[in-house]
């Protein structure tokens, strides 16, 4: 009998034991759980959600992506943003657009939330300045534009213009070989989003790049004018509504960020590998002109007045 209830004794020790083993594992899986929960409600489809980016413009058409809808833009001055130009049509291929003259946008700095696109937030448009050659051969050839706003903005730590390229910088000189792209481009299931999202993309071999969209139809033929990203390891991309948006870099020798490109091919999605985007640097002539308000006559003005004073030299 003593036996018996010693023998009970250790058997219930035993079991207490391993209920109190299942419950501290279950604790554990517990929040394991909690924690993966809450790193995957900060992950957004397509991007992480970015910190304030003082840069970064939202170039409204439309809710409704049928008519037009937003897209991004960077500011580069305390009066002129960059963005793509189709951004600024409704219908966006070059059959659709010929003969057509731009939609004037709204415009919005210093949002992190599309919720922050108010009366507050928006900055009036003064022009918009197509490149020349915008779309000249394809829909995606010399896709940009200069919307010109009516005030100077105010510089603060929510709005603060992106420099743009200097002589001798290069893409094969930026940090880590990748660049940062900011935008509220719709995810892998075609939902909106309400923040502003940010991706880490690398620099793709141009090469490749242009090979690749050379087999497939309605695509960038990818020019010198040209560069692109690939894909992250985890296989996130831009998409529609990114277009406009500044791919930003940094310099691995001064460590100067600046502008390195505008997206203007972003339905890469989760279908093709590459987002493609216009060369800034092959645009800075252009777009200090533009900056300057130059007229027809401003080269010819300048030149005239350098040949007089060298004259009066001699």
């Amino acid at each position: 009998m003593e036996f018996v209830n010693k023998m009970g004794f250790s058997l219930a020790v035993l079991l207490l034991v391993s209920l109190a083993c299942l419950a501290h594992t279950e604790e554990r899986m517990k929040r394991s759980a909690s924690r993966l929960s809450s790193l995957r409600s900060k992950r957004m489809v397509g991007g992480l959600l970015a910190p304030h980016v003082p840069w970064q413009a939202m170039i409204f058409l439309s809710d409704s992506i049928l008519d037009g809808g937003y897209a991004g833009g960077a500011l580069i001055s305390d009066r002129w943003i960059l963005t793509a130009g189709r951004n600024l049509f409704v219908r966006k291929s070059r059959e659709d657009i010929k003969g057509k003259g731009p939609v004037i946008p709204k415009v919005y700095l210093g949002i992190t939330r599309r919720e922050e696109a108010d009366a507050s937030t928006e900055v009036a448009v003064e022009k918009i300045v197509l490149h020349p050659r915008f779309q000249n051969q394809s829909d995606w050839d010399n896709d940009l534009a200069l919307i010109q706003l009516k005030k100077p903005v105010v510089m603060s730590n929510k709005v603060t213009p992106i420099p743009l390229p200097e002589t001798g910088q290069d893409l094969a000189d930026t940090v880590g070989g990748s660049g940062v792209i900011t935008g509220w481009g719709w995810g892998v299931l075609l939902t909106q989003a309400t923040s502003l999202k940010y991706l880490v993309l690398p620099l793709a071999n141009h090469s490749e790049c242009q090979a690749e969209y050379e087999r497939i139809a309605l695509t960038p033929a990818v020019d010198d004018n040209m560069f692109c990203t690939g894909q992250p390891m985890h296989g996130q991309n831009v998409c529609f509504g990114d277009a406009g948006g500044a791919l930003a870099v940094k310099d691995a020798e001064t460590g100067d960020i600046y502008a390195a490109g505008i997206l203007s091919y972003d339905k890469s999605c989760t279908s093709y590998k590459y987002g493609v985007y216009m060369k800034i640097s092959s645009y800075l002539p252009w777009i200090h002109r533009v900056m300057r308000g130059d007229t027809e006559q401003s080269s010819a003005l300048r030149t005239d007045a350098m040949s007089k004073m060298y004259s009066w030299q001699s």
